[in-house]
């Protein structure tokens, strides 16, 4: 093959990997997302009460700037940077005011299109979710009592605000003998306790999708095991690994039976990517030119060598881990969640159908380069793991040491 061939085809998966990483540059700063979480019932007829879960900080200064309450910034922030979560509470409690005008504004309640009174129904509480102070807002909507259908509305944290973008709320229902969850966001900012089975599967597919799309952590790791299969069997043994691994502790999480810390998650996933990819520089190192051969021992139905089985073994392992960070987006947090148990799973169908869509896109453009200029396969291969592993390395100290 011609230089200038060469460098073509190298150029072609260089853009193919860069347009991947581009969809998740978003993510690599805390901020530009964020996620409410609301719990809905219904105690009596005509109340709907409501558990609101809004990021601490990011509500701070979106009340205090909504209401012109430069106290509450103040308070809020001191408590913020001292982690303080008494402090934190005491803040919001002394700008209550502010901060309910503030969530009023912009969540709601309707019963058959009548809007619902709200009252503070309790005190602030701040509890931790994926690292993050999170203050729980608790508010009484009182409604129609004959109502047969609620709708629920959220515009919390929207993108003209300046402080973040694409905010999604995570609703979780029991109201008008119907129970389930819906995910909302600029896009969809409404739904009614009476929509379709269809909607509500077309609300978490996407969500999954586009969770996997603006986490650039778990990409990494999906780049890292398609740089290091030699052949397309070992990508989709591991993929489908990866897929089981982390579908385990989706469910064991949502029905209370694991609950690990973020701060061990986190890291531990970013070690993940880091080992991964590592394992394909040290392949190389060892074997140079013949790091993708196989080796022949034994027969296998599943034509894997001890390096495949190995790798295999690995990836299931960081699955378990990367399982427990994506129920962590949903806020699967309490024993015996069985009404998010069905949006769980369809958030992840939405997270294999983008991680299918990445290896379509990448891998045979990797196996033709490998293919047609081994050296050149290997080079490229081996600079994706390089970058991928500096990441990972990086995110770990990171994340261990809190920064």
């Amino acid at each position: 093959m011609p230089h200038a061939a060469r460098r073509r085809a190298a150029a072609v998966v260089v853009v193919a990997v860069a347009a991947v990483l581009t969809t998740a540059l978003p993510a690599l700063a805390h901020g530009f997302t964020s996620t409410v979480y609301v719990d809905a019932t219904a105690p009596e007829a005509g109340h709907v009460r409501t558990e609101i879960g809004l990021e601490y900080d990011l509500l701070v200064v979106s009340a205090a700037d909504y209401g012109k309450d430069d106290p509450l910034f103040q308070a809020g922030n001191a408590a913020f940077e001292a982690g303080d979560a008494k402090e934190q509470a005491a803040a919001l409690a002394a700008h209550a005011d502010s901060v309910v005008a503030y969530v009023t504004k912009r969540f709601g309640v309707t019963a058959d299109g009548e809007a619902c009174t709200p009252t503070k129904d309790g005190d602030f509480t701040i509890e931790e979710r994926e690292s993050v102070p999170y203050a729980l807002l608790p508010l009484d909507y009182r409604c129609p009592e004959r109502a047969e259908a609620h709708d629920v509305r959220s515009g919390l944290f929207p993108d003209s605000e300046g402080y973040v973008r694409d905010t999604k709320t995570i609703v979780t229902y029991d109201l008008d003998l119907q129970s389930g969850s819906a995910a909302l966001d600029a896009q969809r900012p409404s739904f009614s306790t009476h929509q379709s089975w269809t909607e509500r599967f077309w609300d978490f597919f996407r969500l999954g999708a586009e969770h996997l799309l603006g986490g650039i952590d778990h990409i990494l790791f999906l780049l890292a095991l398609i740089a290091g299969s030699r052949r397309l069997r070992e990508i989709v043994l591991a993929a489908t690994t990866f897929t089981l691994a982390h579908s385990v502790t989706f469910v064991l999480a949502a029905l209370g039976l694991v609950r690990v810390p973020a701060s061990f998650v986190e890291p531990v996933i970013a070690l993940s990517i880091a080992v991964v990819a590592g394992w394909h520089l040290w392949r190389t190192w060892r074997r140079g030119s013949h790091a993708a051969d196989l080796e022949t021992v034994g027969d296998s139905h599943l034509s894997l060598d001890p390096a495949g089985w190995a790798r295999l073994g690995v990836v299931f392992c960081f699955g378990l881990v990367h399982g427990l960070g994506f129920a962590g987006a949903l806020g699967i947090n309490e024993a015996w969640s069985w009404t998010l148990l069905w949006s769980l799973l369809v958030f992840n169908v939405g997270i294999e159908t983008v991680q299918l869509a990445i290896i379509v896109v990448v891998f045979p453009l990797l196996a033709l380069l490998r293919h047609r200029q081994p050296i050149v396969g290997l080079w490229a291969t081996g600079a994706i793991a390089a970058v991928v592993s500096a990441m990972g390395l990086v995110w770990f100290v990171q994340r261990i040491l809190g920064l």
